[in-house]
């Protein structure tokens, strides 16, 4: 299968590129990608430049500030030291930069988490952008379900999720949702995964991440008060000595979307979830952003004990639009692409919603753990 907009995409790029690098009367633009990345020091990002329509072999690389960041002759960006560099790659008559911010590290015991949900299709641009955004995020990265569409199939897992969100494998732990699910059993995700998306064929698991307690959970299957994912979620919440702890699964337990909505079948987790103190949601299925205020299991608000639920519907699928705001909702966005970026303390968490370029809506705030 084959990206039906990559010729139109490259031919935007490429004209946008000569406008900003100027073209000597028949060179190739060269296009750099991605055009802009942040990176920690001590991180690392392989940079990608074609001139034309294929990659070329002879362009040579330079950074206008080796101090904080240094690039190789294969284009290899290495983050020195806190501050902005431009990334150029010059071929005959032409050439093409990225823009390159090197962040201070993260204060010790302080991790961060990408996440957001909905993303791979061979017939769409969206989850290449949002694989762009991460190509320049440090962090772990959670999929909130969805990972390919339309049906879940080792197929679409090759040629539509591994050339885009696949870049980060290595550090993706996954949860599944409904169209990974049609394939019985969701047999490809998890043998796309393998032990990043836990026991094969169960679909829920925990680890940790700096201070924090973090489990994945399968809304494909029952969630029950009584079932065995709410036994086993109770069993792992009591022996965890966290202090601030953070769930995800795909279909949203509140939701102000109007083609999925709420789905109730998670309250049994929901309350599971609050009787341990637990301070974060997230989920996608609807495909937009969402913000709550923390809610006790019956959605009302509660701000002493109450879980803060994000949903991130917005890895690449088709934007849902659709909205009829239900209690507690603070933030909606059914029209842009992106990840949520959770910077995750000792004691406290940090938000920041992440759009693709281009995109004008932004969220940030800041919480406490429980």
């Amino acid at each position: 299968m084959v990206r039906m907009n990559l010729g139109a995409n490259f031919l935007r790029a490429t004209f946008l590129a000569c406008l900003t690098a100027g073209c000597t009367r028949g060179a190739a633009p060269v296009v750099v990608r991605p055009a802009g990345a942040t990176l920690e020091p001590g991180a690392s990002l392989r940079l990608a430049a074609t001139a034309g329509r294929g990659t070329s072999s002879s362009l040579s690389w330079t950074s206008s500030d080796p101090s904080v960041a240094a690039v190789s002759v294969t284009g290899v960006v290495t983050a020195v030291a806190p501050g902005s560099a431009t990334i150029t790659a010059t071929g005959p008559g032409t050439s093409g930069t990225s823009a390159i911010t090197v962040t201070p590290p993260p204060p010790p015991g302080t991790a961060v988490l990408l996440a957001a949900g909905d993303i791979a299709s061979c017939s769409s641009s969206g989850d290449e952008a949002t694989a762009a955004l991460l190509d320049g995020l440090p962090g772990a990265v959670v999929t909130l379900g969805d990972n390919v569409y339309a049906g879940g199939s080792a197929l679409q897992f090759a040629n539509c999720y591994d050339p885009t969100w696949g870049r980060h494998k290595a550090r993706t732990r996954p949860s599944p949702g409904n169209h990974d699910y049609r394939v019985s059993g969701a047999r490809a995700y998890y043998d796309y995964f393998g032990a990043s998306a836990g026991p094969s064929g169960r679909g829920y698991y925990s680890y940790d991440l700096g201070a924090w307690h973090v489990v994945s959970l399968n809304s494909n299957i029952d969630m029950s008060a009584g079932s065995v994912q709410e036994r086993w979620l109770r069993a792992d919440l009591a022996g965890t000595t966290a202090r601030c702890t953070l769930a995800y699964w795909h279909h949203p337990r509140f939701s102000s979307g109007t083609r999925h909505g709420s789905f109730a079948a998670a309250q049994p987790i929901w309350q599971a979830l609050y009787d341990y103190k637990a301070d974060l949601v997230l989920s996608g299925h609807e495909h937009n952003y969402e913000r709550f205020a923390p809610q006790a299991p019956d959605g009302s608000a509660d701000s002493a004990r109450g879980i803060r639920e994000f949903v991130v519907g917005t890895g690449g699928g088709s934007h849902y639009a659709g909205h009829r705001a239900i209690a507690n909702s603070q933030v909606f966005d059914g029209a842009t692409f992106g990840v949520l970026r959770l910077t995750l303390g000792p004691e406290s968490y940090d938000w920041q919603f992440v759009p693709v370029p281009g995109g004008r809506f932004t969220d940030r705030g800041t919480g406490m753990c429980h």
